[in-house]
């Protein structure tokens, strides 16, 4: 059970509650946790919390610790903690709060099917779903690259795939940072993560990673809906993967290695698994290029995934993609860092 009673947490409002810096010496700044009353009495179930307050003794960390609604424990980070630090007063990069699937996202795409055009074909679908596109524990995919190629994946990510005929520019333009974000240094990727990564793109992994096949049954925003053209009883996808093996694996790495930057620039955190160094420094910079390119690589994989679910509707329904209306909407990470600008105080500072 989480150590923080509930005489400790102080109630905001409705949707929000803090931890004080006073909770432990250390503590730079308060934790918030969005959550109604309903979600806190789960969120109580692990030491999630306790988390929230070990990433309050980052250095550089701004405002708060926070913490999302589905927060539940994690590696260093709670599952769902977010934190900014600032790279000019001695800010930290942790991979611990990035987390193992680099880049892990969701991306959405519609069709201009209604459920009842494929009630009859759901047991067809899955059956080719789950035979066209890989997934499982250290699963393996017909999208197979040479080491060159491996490295461009890491720089251009959904690009790559893009090029190779896996989907259009207009998915790119979808995606965040449209598929690629700058900066990535396959150099910073280790051997090991390459091998992992070769045989996985269009993979779809295990544990809660998912394609789904889903029906709009709710409409909570009619105009947006309108601007996406979104109704109800129409068939949607979302697919939900990340980098697989090679992200995994670069995590790992750096994980490791930074544990030793804790003492070389005498940082002290609670926690070993929140292992960090300065955003400037060499080791810094190193796991920034290697998580980019990580991340790179999961755009991409994302791509190939969308495509391969494209080519089963396809055969399925005899029908090309494009006539079924199947866009990608977004395409989004919940697993990253990145360098950003922020109104901090008055002050403009790179995050």
């Amino acid at each position: 059970m989480s150590e923080i009673n509930h005489e400790i947490l102080e109630k905001i409002d409705d949707y929000r509650w803090r931890i004080p810096k006073s909770y432990k010496p250390g503590m730079r700044v308060p934790g918030i946790i969005y959550a109604d009353e309903k979600l806190l009495k789960d969120i109580r179930q692990d030491k999630a919390l306790e988390q929230v307050a070990n990433v309050a003794f980052l250095p550089g960390i701004v405002n708060a610790s926070l913490a999302m609604p589905d927060i539940h424990w994690g590696y260093g980070f709670c599952i769902g903690g977010v934190a900014a630090t600032d790279i000019e007063n001695g800010g930290v990069i942790s991979p611990g709060g990035v987390g193992f699937d680099i880049n892990c996202g969701v991306r959405m795409l519609k069709t201009n099917l209604q459920y009842e055009d494929i009630k009859n074909k759901i047991k067809d679908l899955v059956y080719a779903l789950f035979s066209d596109i890989p997934s499982g524990v250290g699963s393996k995919g017909d999208i197979r690259v040479s080491a060159k190629e491996e490295e461009e994946i890491l720089v251009k990510g959904a690009k790559w795939a893009v090029e190779k005929g896996y989907g259009t520019q207009e998915d790119l333009e979808c995606t965040e940072e449209y598929g690629a974000i700058q900066g990535a240094d396959p150099a910073a990727v280790s051997d090991r993560a390459y091998e992992r990564g070769k045989a996985q793109s269009g993979t779809l992994g295990s544990g809660n990673h998912f394609l789904e096949i889903q029906v709009i049954d709710q409409l909570y925003d009619r105009d947006l809906c309108d601007e996406f053209g979104l109704n109800l009883g129409q068939i949607t996808l979302m697919i939900h993967s990340g980098s697989r093996g090679l992200g995994y694996q670069v995590c790992d790495d750096y994980t490791r290695s930074m544990v030793h930057c804790l003492e070389k620039y005498n940082i002290n955190v609670p926690d070993r698994q929140l292992a960090c160094s300065p955003v400037n420094s060499p080791e810094g910079k190193a796991y920034l290029g290697a998580m980019r390119a990580a991340a790179n690589y999961a755009w991409a994989n994302r791509q190939c995934l969308m495509y391969l679910t494209r080519k089963v509707f396809e055969k399925i329904f005899v029908c090309s993609w494009q006539k079924m209306g199947m866009e990608l909407i977004y395409d989004v990470a919940h697993n990253i860092a990145k360098l950003e600008k922020y109104n901090i105080g008055g002050k403009e500072k790179s995050l």
